[in-house]
């Protein structure tokens, strides 16, 4: 199979997430409960019926977006017949990582929503609210905008995605961040806008969250995944238990190789991406990256019909 299935981020987190999947399909439903229970929380309430605010929490949205990602993922193999281990590849965007690994029978459901809480609450607390900042730079490549890091000074500012051509996104301390923006357009950039996060997730600035998640996952029981993960921080292949707990926790501070992972996949033979979970946003990556390639989202119960009549 010339397929890879691939997981979003945080940012494509919506009130209402996931409810048409648990109304329609048993399987869903039972992911969400299942989540609930390990998190001891009603997080799937939240899901369906917000507030926003608190859903975009950190440690709210990136268990929630696995939950949503994996009980898409249930329903396909139930319902459309999917064998993970047919797959070509499996990977995500930053915390989509863990909901790839998930799907890919590495981590279990309950292990993969305790891992994201923890990983939330980590990256929340590495920096203070206000302190640290993310932004998007449009229309300038890595080169560019690694100058553009490079023209300023005082603090950090550091790339934290490479997520399509002419998208960039850079992470640090808020002066730097802005003070890069002001700039961005003398070495390329089109726009150059901050992102609405409450951390400065990717940078080095990361670094507390990083060693909390080393001890979290060296507790946690990763087995070798059904088919082969393609890793942020490498883009390469990885199977090995230890190899992915190690690029786990460099993930933390790492920055997100999305362009060269696509590409990776599609120079391996991968031919069709299918977003599993909420939102878009990975496919109009994909696109951007490799022309070429066939694209599919499935987060909601028409995307499984749809889904069906192509496998």
């Amino acid at each position: 199979m010339t397929r890879a299935f691939i997981f979003p981020g945080q940012g494509s987190q919506a009130v209402g997430m996931g409810k048409a999947l648990a109304e329609a399909f048993p399987a869903a439903r039972e992911v969400f409960e299942e989540v609930d229970e390990a998190l001891g929380q009603k997080l799937a309430a939240l899901m369906w019926e917000g507030p926003m605010e608190e859903l975009t929490l950190t440690a709210n949205a990136q268990p929630a977006l696995m939950a949503h990602s994996m009980a898409a993922m249930r329903v396909l193999e139930e319902e459309a017949g999917v064998q993970i281990a047919d797959a070509l590849f499996v990977a995500g965007h930053s915390l989509g990582e863990y909901s790839a690994l998930c799907a890919a029978r590495a981590l279990s459901l309950a292990d993969a929503a305790r891992l994201l809480r923890i990983r939330g609450e980590a990256m929340q607390a590495a920096v203070p609210v206000g302190e640290g900042a993310m932004a998007a730079l449009i229309g300038v490549d890595l080169e560019g905008a690694q100058k553009a890091i490079d023209a300023t000074d005082g603090g950090i500012c550091e790339i934290a995605n490479d997520n399509a051509p002419g998208q960039v996104v850079i992470s640090g301390d808020k002066a730097r961040v802005e003070a890069v923006c002001a700039g961005a357009k003398e070495f390329g950039a089109k726009i150059a806008k901050l992102l609405p996060v409450s951390a400065p997730f990717h940078s080095s600035l990361m670094a507390p969250a990083a060693d909390r998640m080393a001890e979290a996952l060296a507790d946690a029981n990763i087995s070798a995944p059904a088919t082969a993960l393609i890793a942020n921080v490498t883009a390469e292949k990885v199977q090995s238990p230890d190899d992915i707990r190690d690029l786990l926790v460099k993930q933390v501070t790492g920055r997100v190789r999305w362009t060269e992972s696509v590409s990776a996949m599609v120079a391996a033979g991968c031919e069709t991406f299918v977003e599993v979970g909420a939102g878009k946003v990975l496919c109009g990556l994909v696109r951007r990256i490799e022309k070429g390639a066939a694209t599919m989202s499935v987060g909601a119960p028409d995307d499984i019909d749809a889904f069906a009549k192509t496998a």
